[in-house]
């Protein structure tokens, strides 16, 4: 067993460590607060813009863009977003995990996977894991901009429409509450089908000055703002898994002191007990 020596300088660097996980749950807080914000100001966007091609989608339309169109399968491509750095307990893993199981149902069926990442996370992930890496962002979940994700969003649409792949997912976390951040994976393109009833009328908007060219922007602001919604709720998600990972860290920091604590005091006191013996001991005999 440690001597006390050896208990006092493990408990002063648990301290230490306790201190530096305590200010890095502020930090984090900090930062998730200015993440909700930039989440919540987004959404509004992407949902009525989603609503919007959930009615074009479900119309007869004049013009029907290839992204629309449905056809056979024999490559896909997916659109994964993490971290760009740790720290925040099982968040990565949880979606990489549920990424890992869809693609396996790909491979089992002998269809290739393409991926964009965005988020040194999966990267490295993948790294070790393997697979057909197309395109890759990094350093954008705290600052997210269109700029620096527009690349990759490119990569993959270009393929879709040279046909090189036939579906694109976003694989992304979504914010619940600050406890709660939940993996999900949604089909991008070919846009689908909403089975929502209010949109099942089958009416389709007035185009002016044609549908070409209004659906084409329309299609493409969609896709720029899903990928961007997905990134900054994910990068929410960093934040509020962080502050609890960090706040976990210093309550179990604070078990550890206690319990060597507790050690140290119960050897102090059996050294004391026994020099107490010793002296009785050596008076009684003399």
């Amino acid at each position: 067993m440690a001597g006390t020596k050896e208990l006092r300088k493990q408990i002063g660097s648990i301290k230490n460590t306790q201190k530096i996980t305590s200010a890095m749950e502020m930090v984090a807080a900090s930062k998730m607060r200015k993440a909700q914000d930039r989440m919540a100001r987004g959404r509004p966007y992407s949902d009525h813009i989603r609503t919007v091609i959930g009615h074009v989608a479900n119309a007869s339309a004049e013009f029907r863009h290839p992204l629309m169109i449905e056809r056979d399968v024999q490559r896909v491509g997916y659109i994964i977003v993490t971290t760009d750095k740790g720290l925040c307990g099982g968040l990565n893993i949880n979606l990489l995990k549920r990424v890992v199981q869809d693609l396996k149902k790909w491979y089992d069926d002998s269809i290739e996977v393409d991926l964009c990442l965005v988020g040194n996370k999966g990267a490295q992930f993948f790294r070790s894991y393997g697979g057909n890496v197309v395109a890759a962002s990094s350093h954008v979940s705290e600052t997210p901009s269109m700029v620096d994700l527009i690349g990759s969003i490119k990569v993959m649409l270009d393929a879709f429409e040279e046909r090189r792949i036939d579906k694109i997912y976003l694989a992304n976390n979504i914010f619940i509450n600050t406890m709660t951040q939940t993996p999900t994976i949604r089909q991008l393109v070919p846009l689908d089908a909403t089975d929502d009833s209010q949109l099942k009328h089958r009416w389709d908007y007035i185009y002016e000055p044609e549908a070409r060219e209004l659906i084409e922007g329309l299609i493409t602001r969609f896709i720029e703002a899903q990928v961007y919604q997905a990134v900054v709720e994910n990068g929410a998600c960093e934040q509020a898994a962080k502050m609890i990972a960090m706040k976990n860290a210093s309550e179990n920091a604070g078990e550890m002191i206690d319990e060597l604590e507790l050690i140290m005091n119960n050897q102090r006191q059996a050294s004391i007990t026994q020099e107490l013996s010793e002296i009785i001991g050596g008076a009684a005999a003399v």
